[in-house]
């Protein structure tokens, strides 16, 4: 196989990712001789090292073996490992979802809950393809043994034609049906075809992998933490700790500090700073708890004496330009202590990365569309267009910059408001308790030896909500 020599290669050849372009003549492929694992006979191996417009390294092979005619294609990430995972989840309600790319790594987990369909990890080789194109391997790797199957044991061939069927009938997307991609690694990938507007038939959820997932992909496990460092230390001292660079993956230094935001909050700033390829970024993260009330503002750009104020947006913030028809989840973008164009300038470089909006991969409508949008968002600031920026932080940790201060900005509403349930949820509260800590009584042993406990915690396998069941015993 070339698996090795493609894992041997990623690590040597870091400045070799090129963006993959049919205009690039210099950009040849590596041939290699390698063994065929059909006639065990010598065939050729064909590695192309190159990184897929707007999304991440790839190492794209392909075997062929001249003896006996046998072939294999394969794509295999050649970046690091994300820091958390990824879960996609694609409501299919027409055939235009089943032409949505879908890169699928070989780490990664597809299915249909509606048929309790679901291809394991690491069972295939990592693919870039559509939707439909995973259903059509699914369904060739049932057909497989069908023959011999139909000769050992009929019922049981019957039974997988009857659901091979099945799985062709979700290609006539009748009925609608879910699915589902997560891959612990974070290197997955669904199009979202509506970029950079949201998209309400697709969700994204990030997560912190299980101890499990993390030995699946040979990851060590976090190292005990050392003893918590006061607020006061961390008021007087920066502190440094070693990284990797988010643009070339090579080792840089971040460095950390707690700071007092005038009429605020005190605040963590983190900044990263890469002398390989000077790449720059910060990140700002709330000193404090979540507040009692969520916090929604929105100011009324008019000019561009509003590009200088400064904004503090947290993780939990959502960004909406109702103008633009432009709306940024939670999440996106991270903690940011920037000013109303920096922020702006970040929003134009996300949307610019979207996975093949852009270059050979993208289609003339899309790029387009996009090109538009990063059009207006100059326009806004350039102070040519006038238009709300509405920043909602359910957690309350966010912060906009009143430039008449201490009197009333005319163009600045802020709100406080009580979170609805699904706020709560996505923060963690609903299952959190916080008061009356001191009106229950203390349980026994002797409790515990008679009780079966049960607590809320996610399924390692499909991170899905689950309940665990637990009882004390001698």
């Amino acid at each position: 196989t070339w698996g090795g020599a493609a894992g041997g290669m990623a690590a040597a050849a870091a400045d070799s990712f090129r963006p993959l372009s049919a205009d690039d003549e210099e950009q040849l492929p590596i041939e290699l001789e390698s063994l065929c694992m059909a006639c065990f006979r010598r065939g050729a191996t064909r590695l192309l090292v190159t990184r897929i417009p707007f999304f991440r390294e790839v190492i794209v092979g392909s075997f062929t073996c001249g003896s006996c005619g046998w072939s294999n294609a394969e794509i295999q990430s050649a970046g690091r490992i994300q820091a958390r995972g990824v879960r996609y989840a694609l409501a299919v309600r027409s055939r235009q979802d089943l032409n949505r790319t879908v890169v699928k790594t070989d780490c990664a987990t597809a299915g249909v809950p509606e048929l309790h369909f679901e291809v394991p990890a690491f069972s295939q080789k990592g693919v870039l393809t559509t939707l439909e194109g995973i259903l059509d391997r699914a369904i060739a790797g049932l057909e497989q043994d069908q023959p011999d199957r139909r000769k050992v044991d009929t019922e049981v061939a019957g039974k997988i034609d009857e659901f091979i069927s099945k799985l062709k009938g979700l290609k006539e997307v009748e009925p609608a049906f879910t699915f589902i991609l997560d891959d612990p690694s974070g290197n997955s990938f669904v199009e979202n075809p509506r970029a950079p507007q949201k998209d309400d038939a697709l969700g994204v959820t990030h997560y912190r992998r299980t101890a499990q997932q993390a030995a699946l992909l040979g990851l060590e496990e976090e190292e005990e933490e050392d003893p918590a460092v006061s607020a006061e230390d961390l008021r007087n001292e920066v502190l440094q700790f070693s990284t990797n660079c988010p643009e070339c993956n090579a080792p840089a230094s971040t460095n950390m500090k707690l700071v007092q935001i005038p009429h605020f909050k005190e605040v963590i700033i983190m900044a990263t700073t890469c002398e390989a390829c000077g790449h720059r970024t910060n990140e700002v993260k709330s000193g404090g708890g979540i507040e009692p009330l969520g916090t929604k503002m929105t100011l009324h750009v008019t000019g561009p004496a509003d590009m200088t104020r400064d904004i503090l947006k947290s993780e939990t913030c959502g960004i909406e330009i109702p103008e633009l028809e432009f709306e940024l989840g939670m999440g996106a973008l991270g903690g940011k202590f920037t000013t109303l164009e920096g922020l702006l300038k970040d929003i134009q470089a996300l949307v610019e990365k979207t996975p093949f909006s852009l270059g050979d991969s993208s289609c003339p409508d899309k790029a387009e569309k996009l090109r538009a949008f990063g059009r207006k968002l100059q326009q806004i600031v350039d102070g040519q267009m006038k238009v709300h920026l509405i920043l909602d932080d359910p957690a309350g940790n966010s912060y906009l910059q009143n430039l008449y201060a201490p009197e009333e900005d005319p163009e600045l509403c802020v709100e406080r408001y009580e979170r609805r349930f699904e706020q709560n949820e996505e923060l963690g509260l609903n299952d959190m308790k916080t008061e009356g800590y001191e009106e229950d009584p203390a349980v026994s042993a002797e409790d515990l030896r008679n009780e079966v406990l049960q607590f809320s915690t996610n399924c390692p396998e499909c991170n899905a909500p689950a309940s665990q069941a637990g009882m004390l015993g001698t």
